[in-house]
């Protein structure tokens, strides 16, 4: 692989999802060489997905890692670098930016999109981790529609698990949401709509102690925090855990702005961030949709916001330094 070591490229991507490979193939298409750094987690997300049947283009459903095999390929065909590799800092107040690589090799960019993700929060089980993609799921947008007719829980109390609740009952037979409290923290006007939907049962002041099953879910065991009784759910074949996602922003905390969470805000309809020249994209930047689709969408318009940049800021900030000296 080329030696990359003190060379300046006109767009560095961080993150390597839909977003980041989205990013990356339009980029490409625009002739501006672009660089991919995979990051921690190559694919993203969707490397722990099983079939994805929302993303259009997949009839017949795809696998979620066979699916971003195909996004990287694409963006390589047309001379993307997608390459393992860590962006362990960034110096801010350099133009062209330097980013150190891998906490060793420094590079320099005129333009920088983030896209590096967000995490699900779990719930930190064994048995949970194995049954990722095999009827755990974070995400009941994705995965709804395969529990048709069965019995599912959501585990926890936000806006996002009643959300999430509510959706499931257009597919699953019975939803049980599993609460370590005695009261929802989600709004109320969520919280009536989970109430008054026939489908959904509540299991107070309890958390999921095991989920049950080899190959597949099987089952879960709750364990009630106030008493210590556990309880066995047999028919239980999907587990939906919404306690919350993290963006992987941590490397630009300090220098732009974000929200409460971590996710990095961006300018009007643009994916503009406060530094000139740093774009923002994906779900580093998105905590409504967290869709693939999505996703690529704000990867398109972050490379089409660099090429911009590019072709008419950049000059324009270089006339201008030019002029003042």
């Amino acid at each position: 692989m080329e030696d990359i070591a003190g060379k300046t490229f006109k767009v560095v991507i961080i993150g390597s999802g839909p977003a980041g490979l989205t990013a990356a193939l339009y980029a490409a298409r625009a002739d501006l060489n672009p660089i991919v750094f995979e990051g921690p987690e190559p694919g993203g997300q969707l490397m722990t997905t099983t079939d994805v049947e929302n993303f259009p283009g997949y009839p017949d459903g795809v696998m979620g890692p066979q699916m971003m095999q195909d996004f990287r390929e694409q963006a390589t065909k047309f001379g993307a670098d997608a390459r393992y590799g860590y962006v362990t800092d960034i110096d801010f107040d350099e133009r062209p930016y330097k980013l150190t690589v891998d906490e060793k090799t420094e590079i320099k960019a005129h333009t920088i999109i983030i896209s590096t993700g967000a995490s699900a929060m779990w719930l930190g089980l064994e048995s949970e981790t194995r049954l990722r993609g095999k009827g755990v799921s974070a995400c009941a947008t994705c995965d709804g529609a395969f529990f048709r007719n069965q019995h599912v829980i959501i585990v926890g109390g936000g806006d996002t698990a009643m959300e999430e609740a509510t959706f499931l009952t257009k597919f699953a037979s019975k939803v049980t949401v599993v609460h370590r409290r005695d009261e929802l923290r989600a709004s109320k006007a969520m919280q009536t709509r989970a109430f008054e939907n026939e489908k959904i049962e509540f299991i107070w002041d309890s958390e999921v102690e095991e989920v049950l099953g080899e190959q597949v879910v099987e089952g879960v065991k709750i364990k009630n925090r106030k008493t210590g009784d556990s309880t066995i759910l047999d028919d239980v074949t999907g587990v939906f855990v919404a306690i919350g996602h993290k963006p992987n922003t941590d490397l630009f905390k300090g220098v732009l702005t974000m929200d409460d969470v971590g996710y990095i805000e961006t300018k009007g309809q643009s994916t503009k961030t406060d530094l000139p020249g740093i774009f923002a994209c994906g779900d580093a930047m998105d905590s409504f949709y967290r869709q693939a689709v999505t996703a690529a969408g704000t990867g398109c318009k972050a490379a089409l916001d660099a090429e911009h940049y590019l072709s008419n800021e950049l000059s324009l900030e270089a006339i201008a330094e030019e002029h003042w000296k």
